[in-house]
């Protein structure tokens, strides 16, 4: 499994003033799942290593293990998290500098987590935020239909049968991130 990995700032109103916090997000290009990590308002090498460790643990119980991060040349992605990854048998890929399209999917993640979810939201600090982005990552993995999968979600195995059509009475509207985004499922017979 091939991942890209990335990180990327928002902007969140403190008691202290505007500050700006950083995630990280790991996406595999295989089924678009998106994994994205607490944030942090001064991250360091030591903060990428230890979330690196957190992605690493939760990918550990899966089937089809991480292979290659391709992460570009910021520099937070240091030796040590080359080390992390090198011991968990996972290979790391830095991109070409100055490259941004070569890391085109997880740009798009970001850019849709940030005008789909958190450009709707004044975001109140470091838990308001991590709440955001763990719903909006379940809403994505769990429910957003994606072109590549044939428009399945990326948690979500490819149907062997053909689809049935539904009349509008067979479907239930469900709200996602307090109702900003709605998703619609069969109901129960």
């Amino acid at each position: 499994m091939f991942l890209d990995c990335n990180c990327f700032s928002i902007k969140s109103a403190t008691t202290k003033g505007v500050r700006i916090l950083y995630l990280m997000v790991f996406l595999c290009l295989q089924t678009r799942e998106a994994i994205a990590t607490e944030s942090a308002e001064h991250p360091k090498s030591a903060w990428v290593c230890e979330q690196t460790l957190k992605f690493i643990e939760q990918s550990r119980g899966r089937e089809i293990k991480p292979a290659m991060i391709i992460h570009d040349r910021d520099g937070k992605y240091t030796k040590e998290f080359t080390e992390t990854m090198q011991q968990s048998g996972i290979k790391t890929n830095p991109l070409p500098i100055a490259s941004p399209n070569l890391n085109g999917r997880c740009e798009r993640f970001i850019e849709t987590i940030k005008l789909e979810c958190l450009a709707k939201f004044i975001i109140f600090g470091k838990q308001h935020l991590d709440h955001l982005v763990s719903e909006f990552t379940t809403y994505y993995n769990m429910c957003r239909s994606h072109t590549a999968r044939d428009h399945l979600p990326p948690i979500r195995e490819i149907p062997n049968e053909e689809v049935e059509k539904l009349s509008p009475d067979e479907v239930q509207v469900i709200s996602h991130i307090g109702g900003l985004v709605k998703s619609f499922e069969r109901n129960a017979a």
